[in-house]
């Protein structure tokens, strides 16, 4: 028999922190960047020059996490029948945490021992382990550390299907996800629906990652000759399959493997010594799959110990995406929706097989993954489902969607967004629908701004105060207007003076000594914001400038880090080292960041201690 309980996940967790009152602007430099794009098939050039995002507003960043892990409990709530468990995190994104094989009780997913955020997401904060679900734009999803709406939906077999929905922000996209599973199933189906309610184009963007655990015997199988092989050194070269890199623990560094798939029913596994392992298969939709590895170099398995402290194991990531890459975003046309349905579950092979040279005889003998045709039977019973109202809410999520459906007056069946969700985020453009004009004290940060080309429009006919001038400012500069976002700018200033909008025109600045002017005046109008310090410091170094009195006295994270830099750039080289010998750690060190491993070359020619060496390649 199905069940569906809400329950809490005990673990040590780190607390998410407060969100980053400053836009983000300016999206980090990507860890991936393909420098032979004009050697590429033309449909692959076109999927990575179209949809990308350079900024993810109108979402803030969430990058007030610590490393200070206390045990907590995270909501969560369990599908299970005879054959799996599955545990899904409602409040982070939905995120499939844990998957079960009841009979023998092995854990089929990579589980975390600890909650611990760190800088991988579109957002910042990301956690590693279970099933995440991206949508958006290539990287981790804005909502992978947000809560979604859950509830029950019966089924189309009168088991219990458990709906989580959300309206994702950058696409100003509402999507579903309904994981399904019947009472004689060995496989959780995930039935996932995404909408496009605009009048426009919208880029699409989906990946499923899984993450499993790697052995020194862990072999990735998926129906494929080649792939498309991204190792971050900037180059994206077609190379075949069978050998090596189907065995992650013989990498030396991090890689991508993006796999062409040759099936109607794509799919992908990771099995043990003994074949034994999980494996994921979908409906043609969606049609990618890829390999991910951190290596096996000082940085790669730092980075594992750094995401998941204390495990016993290391991990690697199964993924499945509508495009062939995930450098690509795809076109939804207007009033359309995508949905597919995607399986999870045990597989099992013949070892001699699996683990044999030759190649399609290992993909052959992977057994245990739903057919092409079971899976199409599947797809469209719970299809008759998709638009059902959900029972009683299990979880609630944010107040955008209902926002943006009243907006919109749109009707979208299936995935209600209660009026009752409206909170203090939403309430000031409430009111700027009703035709109040935007007020604010200048000495506090304004709310966040929203960028569509509905609210954008509302701003430039709204009466002139600092706060609509500032906001106007967001909007142009998310529109690619950066001209007339920094007159925005400008005039806010010049209504108000206030720190909020002279820190956007430092990061708008035309010069290195412009913008950092600009962060010292936003300093001295907000001198206690903590990531407005910790930018002002980073702009001042840029211009060749030493700020020793903008450090704090005891400074901590980044704040350490910029401290050595500083001391460096004022010629006190043996200040920097005491800096890094009584150790410190960056909390919200960035996928791809080599500050810490830069600074230490410049500082010693001594070995460098692994606690900063996030090094992947």
């Amino acid at each position: 028999m199905t069940g569906l309980r809400r329950t809490s996940l005990t673990l040590p967790a780190a607390e998410l922190g407060p969100e980053n009152p400053l836009p983000p602007l300016v999206k980090p430099e990507a860890v991936a960047s393909v420098s032979n794009v004009d050697e590429l098939p033309a449909d692959l050039a076109a999927g990575l020059a179209y949809g990308r995002l350079d900024t993810v507003l109108p979402c803030r960043l969430q990058d007030g996490y610590t490393r200070d892990r206390e045990v907590r409990e995270l909501p969560a709530l369990v599908l299970e029948n005879d054959h799996l468990s599955a545990t899904i995190l409602p409040s982070l994104g939905g995120r499939l945490w844990s998957l079960v094989h009841q009979p023998s009780g092995r854990e089929l997913l990579y589980r975390n021992p600890v909650f611990q955020p760190a800088n991988l997401a579109l957002r910042d904060a990301w956690f590693a382990g279970g099933v995440e679900w991206n949508l958006g734009s290539t990287g981790h999803t804005t909502l992978t550390c947000a809560p979604m709406f859950a509830a029950a939906v019966e089924g189309p077999d009168g088991t219990p299907v458990l709906r989580l929905w959300e309206w994702e922000r950058t696409r100003d996209l509402p999507y579903q996800l309904d994981f399904w599973l019947p009472e004689d199933s060995e496989h959780l189906f995930v039935g996932v629906r995404i909408r496009n309610p605009h009048s426009h184009d919208v880029p699409v963007y989906w990946w499923s990652n899984t993450a499993v655990p790697q052995t020194a015997s862990t072999r990735v199988l998926v129906p494929a000759d080649q792939a498309w092989h991204y190792g971050y050194s900037g180059r994206l070269d077609l190379v075949d399959v069978p050998g090596e890199l189907t065995y992650p623990a013989r990498a030396s560094a991090a890689a991508d493997y993006f796999f062409e798939v040759a099936s109607d029913r794509p799919w992908i596994a990771a099995v043990d010594e003994t074949g034994a392992g999980l494996g994921q298969a979908s409906t043609a939709r969606l049609r990618g799959r890829k390999l991910f590895l951190w290596g096996e170099s000082a940085g790669g398995r730092h980075w594992q110990e750094w995401l998941a402290p204390g495990a016993e194991t290391g991990y690697l990531e199964i993924q499945a995406g509508l495009a062939r890459t995930q450098l690509e975003h795809l076109r939804l046309p207007p009033g359309e929706a995508w949905d597919w349905l995607e399986a999870y579950g045990p597989v099992t092979a013949d070892p001699a097989a699996v683990h044999g040279e030759d190649w399609r005889a290992a993909t052959d003998a992977v057994t245990g993954l739903p057919s092409a045709d079971v899976l199409a039977a599947r797809h469209r019973a719970w299809q008759k489902v998709a638009d059902a109202d959900p029972g009683e809410l299990l979880a609630t999520g944010s107040g955008w969607g209902a926002l943006e459906t009243l907006r919109m007056v749109a009707c979208l069946p299936g995935t209600p967004f209660p009026k009752e969700t409206l909170g203090p985020e939403q309430r000031p453009w409430l009111d700027l629908l009703d035709g109040e004009v935007p007020q604010g004290d200048p000495r506090v940060p304004p709310p966040a701004t929203l960028v569509n080309r509905y609210w954008a429009d509302l701003l430039e006919y709204t009466a002139d105060t600092w706060l609509t001038w500032y906001h106007r400012g967001v909007a142009r500069w998310a529109a690619g207007d950066r001209e007339a976002a920094r007159e925005a700018w400008l005039s806010s200033i010049a209504a108000e003076e206030n720190a909020w909008a002279a820190r956007n025109l430092a990061v708008a600045g035309s010069d290195v000594e412009e913008s950092a002017r600009w962060y010292r005046r936003a300093l001295e109008l907000a001198p206690d914001v903590r990531p407005l310090l910790v930018e002002a410091v980073s702009a001042q170094l840029a211009a060749g400038h030493a700020p020793v009195s903008l450090l704090p006295e005891r400074p901590d994270g980044r704040l350490a880090l910029l401290t050595a830099l500083t001391r460096l750039a004022a010629g006190d080289r043996a200040g920097a080292k005491a800096v890094f010998d009584a150790g410190f750690e960056v909390a919200n060190i960035r996928e791809g960041e080599t500050s810490l491993s830069d600074t230490w070359k410049a500082l010693s020619a001594d070995p460098m201690p692994a606690a900063y060496d996030f090094r992947m390649k």
